[in-house]
């Protein structure tokens, strides 16, 4: 699988940017050093394939000490909005 990476500094293929490998490079917009303004690059990298966790184990009890947001189900009592003054 691979993915695009837009940076601004100057990389060669096979070089790690962003922690994955570089397979393609293309340039957006050139250098011009007489304005010292520096390129832009697109670097197409190698993504390594992600593990797909099955829906069970994401709606599992969090850890104990784990400090997790409610959801509006998961929340008990009702919310009564006081006016202001």
């Amino acid at each position: 699988m691979t993915k695009t990476i837009r940076s601004r500094f100057v990389h060669g293929i096979g070089e790690m940017v962003e922690g994955f490998v570089i397979l393609e490079m293309r340039t957006v917009i050139p250098p011009i050093p007489l304005e010292r303004r520096r390129g832009v690059y697109d670097y197409l990298v190698e993504v390594p394939p992600t593990s797909l966790k099955s829906e069970s184990a994401r709606k599992t009890v969090p850890e104990r000490g784990s400090f997790t947001r409610a959801t509006p189900d998961q929340r008990t009592g009702v919310v009564r909005r006081v006016p202001s003054r």
